[in-house]
């Protein structure tokens, strides 16, 4: 029996929110170059400094959107690349700045991020498969950046940041930067860069499953330059949008996904913990994070012992979650997958998707209202598109690679 995440009927529906959400951001190319951060309605909010990681989810959409055939991405996915090429990479000291201002310089403190850096990868990669000129090159420079500053070999992890010169590193580590920078690598392989990313991004995931078993399988995200975590870290700034105090839900289900992506593309060389723990990661973040307040939705974060701390709820947790579900299913084949799945696919049906101004709302508050205390309008399309896609893909290879290869269910 096909279930319900396999019909005709929910493809179609999937198909139909994926082509409405790539109209949505067709505005996204930012006079500067790249991206601009998207209001409510759409529309380049040009007060605010053009931001690397959002330019490089673009290229990642639109490319994909691309490959899917329509040919109206294209020039917002080469708007987005010429920002990655031009102002935002640091022609003086290589590398990418996390942003820059109208003017064209880059915003203070022009650090040099992981998490920024890990993106450019991803839309270096898509790029590439898409076939967009100089998609190529920025792979190869990319992932040389990525090498050389960010990959710290002896701890078998990322670093976070640099200032702009690369003189310093921070002495902050993130959980968050290495996430992306797992489904960066594997992007990355896939799109032709060596094989020992796979690897590379099988250490990353073999720390955080024993940092999340030990812990009850909730991630410690922060940690000091040795490595030791810092579970009070922004306790008192819980609602940071990328460094948040605790647990935070979302991941739970990411990280569940990039270790069954991971485990697929490793074949019969994957390791035995890597299912066993997205297992874990997911049973958690549902436990920790579904209408534990009694309302729908998934909070955004809890406590160490699993108490919400954030109740507001962000698109992407919902997002990161049916996606999670759906590739537990195809991995597992277990019923209990299907059915988290509908239940919470018709949440983000009724709840985030936005018909009236387009997208999906990216907050709402504890009653399912639209709320902006963490993310003010609707920045991109990256979780939401990602969601339509990866239920009917396969685990290997990454997304961009299965779509190129026609594998779209």
């Amino acid at each position: 029996m096909t279930s319900w995440i396999d019909s005709d009927e929910h493809g179609s529906r999937l198909a139909a929110e994926r082509q409405r959400l790539l109209g949505f951001g067709l505005g996204t190319a930012h006079p500067l170059g790249g991206a601009a951060w998207l209001d409510d309605a759409g529309n380049p909010d040009l007060e605010r400094p053009v931001q690397t990681w959002i330019t490089a989810r673009m290229v990642h959409v639109y490319g994909l959107g691309l490959l899917l055939g329509r040919e109206d991405c294209r020039p917002v996915a080469e708007a987005a690349l010429a920002g990655l090429t031009g102002p935002l990479h640091d022609g003086e000291r290589g590398g990418w700045f996390a942003a820059v201002l109208a003017d064209g310089s880059p915003e203070p403190p022009a650090e040099k991020s992981c998490y920024a850096h890990a993106f450019v990868v991803l839309a270096a990669s898509t790029a590439t498969l898409a076939a967009l000129d100089g998609g190529r090159a920025l792979l190869e420079q990319a992932t040389r950046v990525l090498e050389d500053r960010f990959w710290d070999d002896e701890a078998g992890l990322c670093r976070d940041s640099w200032d702009r010169g690369w003189s310093v590193a921070d002495g902050y580590r993130g959980i968050n930067a290495n996430m992306h920078a797992v489904e960066a690598m594997l992007s990355a392989v896939d799109a032709g860069a060596d094989p020992v990313w796979r690897q590379r991004a099988l250490r990353i995931c073999r720390f955080v499953e024993r940092q999340a078993r030990g812990n009850h399988w909730r991630i410690p995200e922060h940690y000091d330059a040795s490595w030791v975590a810092l579970p009070d870290y922004h306790r008192e700034n819980p609602r940071d949008p990328f460094k948040p105090f605790g647990a935070t839900v979302g991941h739970g289900f990411e990280w569940a996904r990039l270790m069954l992506h991971l485990e697929a593309a490793l074949g019969t060389q994957a390791p035995d913990w890597l299912a066993p723990a997205a297992v874990s990661l997911f049973d958690r973040a549902a436990t920790d994070g579904w209408a534990v307040d009694g309302e729908p939705g998934f909070v955004y974060t809890t406590d160490w012992a699993g108490v919400p701390v954030v109740r507001e709820r962000m698109h992407w947790v919902a997002a990161e979650a049916v996606a999670a579900a759906a590739v537990l299913h195809r991995r597992t084949g277990k019923e209990r997958y299907a059915r988290l799945y509908r239940t919470w696919w018709e949440y983000v049906d009724t709840a985030l998707v936005d018909r009236d101004a387009g997208s999906w709302h990216h907050e709402l508050d504890v009653h399912n209202q639209p709320a902006a205390t963490v993310w003010p309008g609707k920045p991109d399309l990256y979780h939401a598109v990602q969601a339509t896609l990866v239920p009917r893909l396969p685990l290997a290879p990454m997304p961009a690679a299965a779509v190129r290869a026609g594998s779209t269910g």
